[in-house]
């Protein structure tokens, strides 16, 4: 294992510090695959004796590699490689983007980093769960790009209130107010994102040692901000009408957790969502043990078969509830642009935290994107973008019940982006995977989604629509349909099954 990291050449003659150098270099091997998940790094003694630097040196760049999630600790153990590194450009492929928000691991990072997994036009791509660049509104935004430009000249360009810029929030407010009573243009901090978020709140809430409990599968991407903070993860099963309540507050009751990270309405991965008992029992609980509820509103406006359900924010009466919400499913995801609504309590630890990460969110966005709400245009894209969404799920579904065999099942959400499969005994989602891919078809295998603390199960698969357009949903579905079912009834591996 020391072999691998003697070939790393520090230059002591670089301004660069050497701990930013090891750094670098580290990170590097992470990104490119050739330091795996769960790898377990060499201890600072014996790294700095191999690269015959100060011990020092080691510890600051371990740490700053895991102030970004790239590694963890285990104290009495040493450190080791986190589960879902970035990739760069070069390891997805063609797109870059395409597996940035849902990370393969393991087995499939392997795959991405030779080159094994490639990305193109050609490709059915039901692994990412965010739009593709042509349904991007990019002349509307570039026209009030140019009238806040024109209007507001370098004030544009300056720092914003920490908070947001004022008139942002009254738009923000006014998309709300019929979802959320009690909200105020003072209540709505800006964020640069739903993963910022979760990250601010986890800096202003959230000390060494601390508990969070999580749906379990759940977004890896809170996983991950949570365990940068040194916090213990606690899952919780997730079931079709929400989480397992018993085992909920056994976990409370046990744990005394500071946060419950929930997605309550057509969940990331499942698109599960919690039935009205379940978010006043939750709520409940919250209550009862003293804790906050993080309430990630992934993409409850997209209801397709009208289930109409109540946010729990908008449930939320002892005011236990931080609510986050993203543009990014909706609208351009590179913009970063969100909104939290946190309680009264909160908001100034929170702002804190906000202000201590980046001052503000970049202001020429919020005012690029305040006027784009005031002059209907966000109005005009968000049924746009709702009824391509509400065709391809209908589509993804009908092709699904069409040509699913019997012995794999999933339940229909009514809405989001995700359809979560489940594969007959003896099909792996592994194995499934790497002949999809061989037959250009991506899909996000279950396991990615589990915490460390919970047995990965590999029978699951995450089937996303948002990135995949009407022809390539019926094609790839019922090719997809039709290697599960040779899968079950020759029970071969991948390699020796005919081209479909």
């Amino acid at each position: 294992m020391l072999e691998l990291f003697k070939s790393i050449r520090l230059d002591k003659e670089d301004k660069i510090p050497l701990y930013t150098q090891l750094y670098g270099k580290i990170k590097e091997m992470i990104n490119e695959g050739i330091l795996c998940a769960d790898f377990r790094l060499p201890s600072v003694r014996r790294l700095a004796d191999a690269l015959h630097v100060n011990r020092v040196t080691v510890v600051s760049a371990y740490r700053q590699l895991e102030s970004e999630g790239l590694v963890y600790s285990k104290p009495g153990s040493g450190t080791y490689v986190e589960n879902a590194p970035a990739l760069t450009g070069r390891s997805a492929g063609k797109d870059p983007d395409v597996f940035l928000d849902e990370l393969y691991q393991q087995d499939d990072l392997s795959l991405i980093s030779n080159g094994q997994i490639k990305i193109d036009d050609k490709t059915i791509n039901f692994a990412s769960a965010t739009p593709t660049p042509d349904l991007f509104p990019v002349e509307d935004f570039k026209l009030v790009l140019n009238e806040v430009l024109e209007r507001d000249k370098g004030n544009a360009f300056g720092y914003q209130d920490s908070q947001g810029f004022y008139p942002i929030r009254e738009s923000i407010y006014k998309v709300l107010e019929n979802k959320i009573q009690g909200v105020s243009p003072e209540s709505i901090q800006v964020i640069s994102g739903a993963q910022q978020g979760i990250d601010i709140i986890s800096k202003a809430l959230l000390k060494q040692g601390d508990c969070v409990i999580t749906e379990s599968p759940t977004y890896t991407g809170a996983i991950a901000v949570f365990k940068s903070r040194g916090a213990e993860i606690i899952d919780v099963e997730m079931q079709e009408s929400g989480p397992d309540l018993n085992i909920l507050e056994y976990s409370l009751k046990q744990y005394r957790p500071r946060l419950i990270y929930t997605i309550p309405s057509f969940q990331n991965p499942t698109g599960y969502s919690y039935s009205n008992y379940k978010r006043a029992q939750l709520l409940n609980l919250a209550e009862k043990y003293n804790c906050h509820i993080i309430e990630d509103d992934y993409v409850s406006d997209l209801d397709f078969e009208g289930k109409n359900y109540t946010p729990l924010k908008a449930m939320d009466k002892q005011d236990r509830v931080i609510f986050i919400k993203s543009f990014s499913k909706i609208f351009m995801p590179g913009l970063r642009l969100g909104f939290m609504v946190a309680p009264r309590h909160l908001q100034g630890i929170i702002l804190e935290a906000k202000h201590a990460t980046d001052i503000s969110t970049s202001g020429l966005i919020q005012r690029a994107f305040d006027l784009y709400i005031r002059k209907g245009f966000w109005d005009r894209h968000f049924k746009f973008m709702y009824d391509i969404y509400r065709e391809r799920y209908t589509l993804a579904v009908k092709s699904l019940d069409r040509n699913l065999p019997d012995s794999a099942t999933y339940a229909k959400p009514g809405g989001g982006l995700n359809i979560w499969l489940k594969l007959p005994m003896g099909i792996s989602a592994n194995s499934l995977s790497k002949h999809a891919q061989a037959e250009g078809i991506v899909f996000a295998p279950g396991k990615i989604f589990y915490s460390r603390n919970t047995p990965q199960k590999l029978d699951n698969i995450r089937l996303s629509f948002a990135a995949a357009d009407s022809g390539q949903i019926e094609k790839g579905m019922e090719k997809l349909c039709r290697m599960i079912h040779l899968f079950q009834q020759r029970q071969v591996s991948y390699q020796n099954l005919p081209v479909l």
